[in-house]
């Protein structure tokens, strides 16, 4: 097995940790490699994945449908960055969108259901976890009603992220409505001996006509029911909400993530997939009168979106005021899936923080990087870059968080600074460089989001909208309690010791 392990882990630190595992506990080492050692999503799935995207890049060539058609709008020193993700996911640079950043539940909430309430073709929706209390009952509500007007709805949730939602009754309902429900990556016993059980899809996707999109952090589930016994507060979650008048866009590019991801499920979904994009023409879709409508009501939807009209959610601390609908938005969909994208995402990250002139600033709620990702924040400080990184004050992991801890003290010699958010779980994941370039959706900064997980990202290059994202992060350090390093250092030395064993086995968490 230590044969195997060197022959086939690419990280140095991926190998040492398993082979620390395997001499510790040789049973269970052994028997857990095989289980979980490597990336296997299963060679039915990885086919299926391959079969449908190839049908959506046939389909997308034989009507002519471009999906990269702005690299020359990007500034120089993004040129290449965005190359990355366009070489491993075929998804380049789409210009001329409008976004707006929401930054509370009700914004999102009330935003989602009103688009669902007008949708008037095809609703896609694609969520780690859907948690049917709350307000999510209302948007389950809304889409029911949708399927029943004749809209076609599909909704695809991860069987584990989502498993409260399969045994409740808003499944049955959805379903009774007509509503397509899809099960992404459904686990058991047996299928655990072909694939690793703990690859889930943790992609927050929704896509409205194709016309309106969203993404971010946020999965649909409301924060004031959800993991309330985990003593960590209230979940804190933004949203993008994007919108374009051209027929290739963001959402489109978001659109074929989704029906990819529906198509590569089972051998039904694949089938009817080739059946629909066999039917397709783009004639009958342009001519459709009802498409140019939906963007009528953005600019009146986003204006009437507004945090200080709504009721008080809970517990929060933090008051975020309302963003303004920006226009003309360059941004770039970068999807990652084990075996099928290599590692996009964090070849993108590490990529432009080595690029980083004046300003780095990340907030996630799992800090668990690499040697590599780890020495590239600390060359940055080194070098003059302002590095600021935002974590909770508390995590719903336990190895986690002491995980995290262990690689402060590096950090901080550096120069970055590390801002311990008190208002809650800070479940935000962005990344703003320069004040010109933004990463933004569902990646962690550890291991798992990175080789592990189905996950996406927004690349936005336009300064005004990194901006709004930029001041959701200022008002996120107003809430924070700043690590010192005289402080962290005099530290118990039981503790510094836990913090580094936990760090030997942070590139399998």
């Amino acid at each position: 097995m230590t044969l195997r392990i060197v022959s086939v882990q690419r990280n140095i630190g991926v190998s040492i940790a398993w082979i620390a595992v395997l001499y510790t506990l040789p049973l269970f080492g052994f028997i857990a490699y095989i289980l979980l050692g490597e990336p296997m999503i299963g060679r039915r799935y990885r086919e299926r994945v391959d079969q449908a995207s190839m049908l959506m890049n046939d389909m997308a060539r034989r009507e002519h449908l471009v999906f990269d058609q702005g690299q020359d709008l990007l500034p120089a020193k993004y040129q290449g960055v965005s190359q990355i993700g366009t070489r491993w996911t075929g998804l380049g640079i789409f210009p001329d969108h409008k976004m707006q950043l929401l930054t509370e539940p009700n914004m999102i909430f009330q935003g989602l259901i009103e688009d669902i309430q007008g949708a008037q073709r095809i609703i896609l929706m694609e969520f780690y976890i859907v948690y049917p209390k709350g307000q999510v009952l209302e948007v389950i509500e809304a889409l029911a009603a949708a399927a029943q007007r004749g809209v076609e709805c599909h909704i695809l949730a991860d069987s584990v992220g989502s498993f409260s939602f399969f045994n409740s009754n808003a499944h049955r309902t959805l379903e009774r409505a007509g509503v397509f429900v899809h099960q992404s990556l459904p686990v058991g016993l047996f299928k655990t001996l072909f694939k690793r059980s703990d690859l889930r899809n943790h992609r927050k996707i929704v896509v409205i006509d194709e016309h309106i999109g969203y993404i971010g952090s946020f999965n649909l589930v409301d924060p004031r029911f959800f993991k309330q016994n985990k003593n960590v507060g209230q979940w804190i979650d933004v949203a993008i909400r994007t919108t374009n008048r051209r027929f290739i866009s963001i959402t489109t590019a978001m659109a074929k993530v989704v029906v990819t991801d529906i198509g590569a499920e089972n051998n039904d979904n694949l089938d009817a997939l080739n059946q629909r994009v066999n039917n397709y023409t783009r004639k009958l879709y342009v001519m459709n009168p009802t498409i140019n409508d939906l963007n009528s009501r953005v600019k009146v939807l986003g204006d009437r979106i507004d945090y200080h009209e709504q009721p008080d959610i809970g517990s929060t601390s933090i008051v975020i005021p309302k963003m303004p609908i920006v226009e003309g938005v360059l941004a770039q969909l970068i999807p990652s899936a084990p075996q099928v994208t290599a590692h996009v995402i964090y070849d993108t990250l590490v990529t432009v923080i080595h690029r980083a002139n004046k300003r780095i600033c990340i907030t996630t709620p799992y800090f668990v990087p690499d040697e590599t990702l780890s020495g590239a924040l600390t060359i940055a400080a080194k070098r003059g870059v302002e590095v600021t990184i935002i974590v909770p004050e508390k995590v719903d992991s336990f190895l986690v968080q002491h995980a995290s801890q262990a690689y402060y003290q590096e950090l901080l010699e550096a120069g970055v600074t590390i801002a311990l958010f008190k208002g809650g779980l800070l479940h935000t994941k962005t990344v703003v460089v320069d004040n010109d370039y933004c990463l933004f959706g569902t990646v962690n900064i550890d291991m798992r989001s990175f080789y592990l997980n189905m996950e996406v990202s927004l690349a936005i290059y336009t300064p005004e909208m990194v901006a709004q994202v930029a001041d959701c992060q200022e008002i996120y350090l107003q809430s924070c309690r700043f690590l010192d390093l005289e402080e962290w250092t005099q530290r118990h030395g039981a503790a510094r010791l836990f913090d580094n064993v936990v760090r030997l086995f942070s590139p399998l968490l």
